[in-house]
């Protein structure tokens, strides 16, 4: 992608930290005891190409959702990343297509995209719906409209996870929009009220279809970016294929834990993930992905 546009929408907070000490709005005290999982476990498995780690935990137990009267963007953003930093430009690129493909999937509905801003951090940040850690993975948070990302968890992808290559950071960068495509059309909060209206096993189902949409909204942006910009090389389905495989629940339990327990599941299996992205490869139109 190095000769595509590059996003206007991009924060570089790298290096700024987050001031202040514990986790800002997320609900720790309540989170030892969801599903039988202890804190590290749920949010590593809930924020692996997940939403923000607030939104998720309080889902979880039934609580509103957290709440924090820091707005970053009062304080104007953060600048954008140099030019001579090439994981950042690519970010910035992929970031750039997922503006064109649901600026025209949105206008040909009708409707009017309102494209998320991606910060970029290191170590530890605070969004708007509270503070996280790098260790927990990238994240959306709706109440800010933004994306959060280390760039360091490619790192881990790559060497942890099994899922080496560009599609496959693409594929993050991907599904991480499609929560914020679900915001704009009202599903998140859909989705978080249900579940605090369910059980504890009908909650996590709810986040797995909820996820699972993500994944597929991310499969539909590849083909339509391919479309538009012909930007796939051979080679790249396949590693987006292998980042959903190597996220799904299953796995991911079994690495940490040793076993897997499907009623905890949060984002899906590594089969219904993968399942999930080529459904979105094959939607003529993003509604593909909700009535699936």
């Amino acid at each position: 992608m190095d000769n595509e546009r590059e996003s206007a929408n991009v924060e570089d907070r790298r290096g700024q930290g987050y001031g202040g000490g514990g986790m800002g709005g997320i609900p720790l005290g309540r989170a030892g005891g969801i599903g039988g999982f202890g804190l590290v476990a749920i949010i590593v498995l809930s924020l692996l190409f997940g939403v923000d780690p607030g939104v998720v935990l309080s889902g979880l137990d039934g609580s509103a959702p957290p709440s924090s009267n820091y707005q970053e963007a009062q304080r104007g953003p953060a600048p954008a990343p140099p030019q001579d930093d090439a994981q950042a430009r690519f970010v910035s690129q992929v970031l750039a297509s997922t503006e064109d493909v649901w600026t025209a999937e949105f206008r040909r509905n009708g409707r009017t995209y309102e494209a998320p801003r991606l910060v970029l951090f290191s170590g530890a940040v605070r969004s708007g719906c509270g503070a996280a850690q790098a260790a927990m993975g990238p994240f959306y948070c709706p109440v800010d409209q933004r994306v959060y990302l280390d760039l360091s968890f490619f790192r881990e992808m790559s060497q942890r996870l099994g899922a080496p290559g560009e599609f496959a950071r693409a594929y993050v960068i991907a599904h991480e929009v499609g929560h914020h495509v679900q915001n704009q059309l009202g599903i998140l909060a859909r989705s978080q009220q249900a579940q605090q209206q369910s059980s504890q096993r009908e909650a996590n189902a709810i986040s797995v279809r909820t996820e699972l949409m993500a994944d597929c909204f991310a499969g539909y942006w590849a083909r339509r970016a391919d479309e538009m910009r012909n930007i796939l090389e051979d080679g790249d389905i396949q590693s987006g294929i292998g980042a959903a495989a190597a996220v799904g629940d299953d796995r991911l339990q079994s690495q940490s834990r040793g076993q897997v327990v499907p009623e905890s599941f949060t984002h899906g299996s590594s089969a219904q993930r993968v399942q999930a992205f080529k459904t979105g490869m094959a939607a003529s139109d993003p509604g593909g992905c909700i009535r699936r």
